[in-house]
């Protein structure tokens, strides 16, 4: 039987498992809407940007595992991605990106609202199809979907003329990818392997160096069960926290730029360094020429660009980061270097991450809180700034795929459409925005997408009316020139939640604190609770520029 392509695209996507969708439509997608209304099972979510759709589409990626689904229309609709579709790019995010397009009779001739988006996508998808053949679409779908989930997940976009979607077409399951060229490497080299293993066996300060590669292959537990074996301390990078538990004996915590000073120390005094699914990125090896100077470094990553790219490697393993796990647990006998681990734990008591007690409100303190009221069991989300280098230190997280951030890209305006997506990929638990006043401001429209969908997403702003992170840097690079970085009016974020009828706080003070987040995790509806604090406020340690990762400034 014969279908609009239109219809076949959305019967494709139901086949690949997909049960919702973020979107924002327009004319040139209309095709594929029309195909929705009909029984597909697939839920639409209506975000109220473009940028709120890809957004949420990654939190959902992060939370399941599963690839996230956007869609928008052409023009000014597919440029809107742009920004979330980079993110996910940089962060390895599984996503299935679909666009509208001009009729491809007008393609070429400056239609309305034509632009090239396969072109403006080549550098941030991991690949990208302009459809021109509708008898292609199920063979396209089948091939996005695996492209972007396996090897080193990354964003797909499709693009859609509308004439395309509106041609009759018989829909095929295709059995053969035949996908050229695209051979993900999985088991890692036995000889490589058994090369690491000798290296991990002789080491006396070991230290691992684990990344968001680790979360993506859905490794955490062998991670556990090899730094257990080899009693090897543990150092996290941003993306990687979760992947082991934060409040495990042997976890440094974060490493790098805001790292803990005793996870920093660690990687510059160890003698092999295991860096599994990691890139060796500027906020991590903040000084390439310096990082990790006296280690053997064995790189673990199924990217085989990525290794070697920024740090010269002793023995490089090509592979899925589970599965070479796996194979190193079968080689190595249990070990303890229990001079090493006596020098991690003094390095702890004498550098531990600390903030001066206070009457006022601090923000060390309510990522602390946040913790102890849900112990560690909630979904944090982050934007990005000053907010996020908090959560990421004190927060201590303890699961996989509990710790949503923007990373590589670090884009502010990240948080609430993520916290959406995240809250639909498990509504089973707890979902915590933790965000800043600027950060929220760039895409609070999205708050009536959690309330519309009725999604108990708890938002907790840090609101010290400013660019936070910007100002730190103007105080340590700029000489205290405050340059664009100060609030003079932000808006009244507790009235704000009251015009989509919503349960709005305002927190100024600690003991207000406990009350307002217990009172907030009991409403079964999207909650914003506005946190006071200083603005002169830092993150601490950091390490400034040319500096090594050892000498960070403390205060």
């Amino acid at each position: 039987m014969k279908m609009t392509a239109a219809q076949a695209l959305i019967r494709c996507l139901a086949e690949q498992g997909v049960d919702v969708v973020f979107g924002y439509p327009g004319g040139n997608i209309l095709p594929v809407y029309d195909a929705m209304c009909e029984s597909s099972g697939i839920k639409h979510i209506l975000v109220r940007h473009e940028q709120g759709a890809v957004h949420a589409a990654d939190g959902y990626a992060r939370v399941t595992g599963r690839v996230g689904v956007c869609i928008a229309t052409s023009g000014p609709g597919a440029t809107n991605l742009v920004t979330g579709i980079a993110n996910a790019y940089m962060d390895s995010i599984p996503l299935v990106v679909i666009t509208g397009q001009v009729p491809t009779t007008m393609v070429g001739t400056d239609a309305f609202q034509e632009v090239d988006i396969t072109g403006i996508t080549i550098p941030i998808t991991k690949h990208n199809y302009l459809v021109k053949d509708a008898s292609k679409i199920p063979l396209i779908i089948k091939r996005a979907f695996y492209i972007a989930s396996t090897g080193r997940p990354g964003p797909v976009l499709i693009d859609l003329p509308k004439n395309v979607l509106q041609e009759k077409i018989s829909c095929s399951n295709p059995s053969d990818l035949k996908l050229l060229g695209y051979k993900p490497n999985y088991k890692g080299h036995k000889s490589q392997i058994a090369m690491a293993c000798d290296l991990i066996m002789k080491a006396k300060q070991p230290v691992i160096y684990a990344g968001g590669g680790v979360i993506a292959s859905n490794g955490s537990d062998i991670l556990y069960n090899l730094a257990e074996r080899i009693s090897t301390p543990v150092a996290c990078t941003l993306m990687g926290l979760g992947g082991f538990p934060g409040c495990h004996p042997l976890s440094l915590g974060m490493l790098g730029l805001h790292g803990t000073r005793y996870a920093n120390m660690a990687i510059m005094e160890s003698d092999v360094l295991i860096a599994l699914g990691v890139r060796f990125d500027d906020r991590v090896a903040v000084d390439f020429s310096s990082f990790a100077p006296k280690a053997k470094i064995i790189h673990v990553d199924i990217d085989p660009a990525e290794i070697g790219k920024n740090v010269k490697v002793n023995v490089p393993i090509v592979g899925d980061v589970k599965l070479v796990m796996e194979a190193m647990l079968v080689r190595l006998e249990e070990k303890k270097e229990e001079q090493w681990l006596a020098q991690i734990e003094a390095w702890k008591s004498e550098y531990p991450l600390k903030y001066e007690p206070s009457t006022e409100l601090k923000p060390q303190f309510i990522i602390e809180m946040i913790r102890e009221i849900t112990d560690g069991e909630a979904v944090i989300v982050t934007d990005v700034g000053q907010h996020q280098m908090w959560a990421a230190q004190y927060y201590r997280a303890k699961k996989p795929r509990t710790f949503i951030t923007s990373g590589g890209l670090g884009t502010m305006g990240y948080g609430l459409p993520a916290a959406i997506g995240a809250q639909i990929g498990d509504p089973g638990r707890d979902v915590i925005l933790i965000t800043g006043d600027g950060s929220f401001q760039m895409c609070m429209q999205e708050f009536g997408t959690a309330v519309e969908q009725g999604l108990p997403v708890k938002v907790i702003i840090l609101n010290n009316k400013s660019l936070g992170m910007v100002r730190q840097l103007q105080e340590f690079y700029c000489d205290k020139r405050y340059t664009a970085t100060i609030f003079q009016k932000n808006p009244d974020f507790v009235k704000f939640a009251g015009v989509y009828d919503s349960l709005g706080l305002r927190v100024s003070e600690p003991g207000q604190l406990r009350s307002a987040l217990e009172q907030a995790l009991k409403v079964k509806e999207p909650v914003i609770i506005d946190c006071i604090i200083n603005q002169d406020e830092n993150v601490y340690p950091m390490v400034l520029a040319g500096q090594p990762l050892s000498q960070p400034v403390d205060r």
